[in-house]
């Protein structure tokens, strides 16, 4: 292994060691992403905890919501069809309640769990009218179960760029009381993690790098402990070399059992999949929900 390899007594998902196997947007191949279904069912597969992301409303409340428009994974077209392209951060959070976040998931079947089985029929009808959530309910889930949470605060707009996502982001999980241990904080936007660790310096933060496909992954200077890189774009090369500066590395999307058996070997810490079921089947094993 390289330096830095996990270690191997990883039943424990409650030591921040041992947690590898994270949800990518919860366990979205068996429920709607960034839904309260899809972290609940990531927890009950063995997830040792969730990535999620981070956007606020009009009126300044954190949602969790991976995409700038709400097109692709809401009714936005029947609810607010003038206003179905407009991004997220112009709707209010009561606007952003009456939308239907899981119904797509029925419709579409994007990973075909449905189809497979998977997911069978009646899961499939209760995800309809699942809502939004708040960030501040998801963090009261996860400290409620001692588990552990990734937050990627996605980079604000030219038009919402004065709002102090950061601090609010902080202030949220102070208010819950949840422990540095059960979370981090990601972003591609990096000076929102130097604001962080400014801020709270005994909290982690992780550098997301690669977000450009196609493009190398930029590096910089390693100033960063912990980066959170492409999977897609990696190779031993980079590994070695962050290593080298004294750097660890989570790698995202990682939804091949053998590339996921592979880079845990290399000594990447967190796999961010959109199956945590599978990890957590196999040898590197989570908890299983009792």
């Amino acid at each position: 292994f390289f330096p830095g390899s996990p270690p191997r007594d990883i039943m424990n998902r409650n030591n921040p060691q041992h947690r590898y196997n994270i949800a990518h947007r919860g366990a979205r191949s068996l429920a709607p992403e960034n839904t309260l279904p899809a972290f609940l069912k990531a927890w009950q597969v063995g997830a040792h905890g969730i990535e999620t992301d981070v956007q606020v409303t009009s009126d300044g409340v954190p949602v969790l919501f991976h995409d700038s428009h709400l097109r692709r994974t809401t009714n936005i077209a029947e609810i607010f069809p003038k206003r179905k392209n407009k991004p997220l951060y112009t709707f209010t959070l009561e606007e952003i309640l009456r939308l239907d976040a899981g119904t797509w998931y029925r419709d579409t079947d994007p990973f075909s769990s449905i189809a497979s089985g998977s997911v069978d029929s009646t899961e499939a009808q209760a995800i309809c009218g699942t809502k939004i959530p708040l960030l501040e309910d998801t963090l009261l889930f996860v400290r409620d179960k001692a588990w552990f949470i990734n937050i990627e605060i996605k980079p604000l707009s030219r038009e919402n760029e004065s709002f102090p996502v950061v601090e609010e982001v902080l202030r949220l999980i102070e208010n819950v009381n949840l422990k540095p241990e059960h979370f981090s904080l990601s972003s591609f936007h990096h000076p929102f993690l130097r604001q962080a660790k400014s801020l709270r310096s005994d909290i982690e933060v992780n550098a997301l790098i690669g977000g450009d496909t196609g493009k190398m992954q930029l590096w910089g200077n390693y100033e960063f402990g912990i980066y959170n890189a492409n999977v897609d774009l990696i190779d031993t090369v980079q590994i070695e070399k962050a290593y080298s500066h004294g750097c660890r590395i989570n790698l995202y999307t990682v939804n091949r059992l053998s590339e996921m058996k592979r880079y845990l070997s290399l000594g990447i810490e967190k796999i961010i999949t959109d199956y945590p079921q599978v990890l957590a089947d196999e040898p590197f094993r989570g908890r299983k929900e009792q």
